[in-house]
């Protein structure tokens, strides 16, 4: 139903952000809101609108791969949105799509809500279909992240970081284990996301 929407950034959160399109704001779920902020450019978000009998959302996506990856996911039976939204976060989508095709099973369920059984799932619905769509997969999802890194401190960084990794599922307990490594660097947020989810997933070996 809606293709993208270009407005100004009004506000970002742990779980979305609002885009105001001539007045009227519109609430998008994002896979990392935090690599966008609130500015008065202009940008362009390509949107999923996702419809069910007691639900209607906006999903966000800063690229059409981001975008394209989220909704092959939704078509496998047992994920819905948020889980493919933590999948989506990673920012490594051809590791994702060379798990996929070599049927790398204990990869795959690294990820929140992914057991063995929507592994399987996810191998038998997509193998073969997402090259198809991606090729060699070389985009990192991430790259937009100097001005953010610049404007936030790494405390106030570090809390948001935590709260939008409760947001993708990921418990209390498994965030608090990675927490002393984070403390280490100073990053912005965005890049605190993506080294916790790198450090949840090596913690599962």
């Amino acid at each position: 139903m809606y293709e993208y929407i270009i407005g100004n950034i009004e506000w970002v959160g742990p779980e979305y952000i609002v885009i105001d399109h001539n007045g009227l704001g519109y609430q998008l779920y994002t896979p990392n809101p935090f690599v966008f902020r609130p500015a008065k450019e202009l940008i362009k978000v390509y949107t999923h609108h996702y419809v069910r009998e007691d639900i209607m959302m906006l999903y966000g996506f800063k690229t059409l791969d981001e975008r394209t990856l989220f909704q092959k996911l939704l078509s496998v039976s047992g994920i819905g949105p948020k889980g493919a939204l933590a999948i989506v976060a990673t920012g490594e989508p051809n590791k994702i799509v060379q798990a996929i095709e070599e049927e790398d099973e204990a990869f795959l369920t690294k990820f929140p809500g992914v057991g063995k059984k929507t592994a399987r799932q996810m191998i038998l619905d997509l193998k073969g279909k997402l090259e198809k769509v991606f090729g060699t997969v070389q985009v990192d999802l991430f790259t937009d992240l100097d001005a953010i890194e610049q404007e936030q401190n790494a405390a106030s960084s570090l809390d948001d970081a935590m709260e939008a990794l409760k947001a993708l599922g990921y418990a209390e307990k498994e965030i608090k284990k990675i927490v002393p490594l984070l403390k280490a660097e100073t990053l912005s947020t965005d890049e605190y996301i993506k080294k916790a989810l790198q450090l949840l997933l090596q913690a599962k070996r």
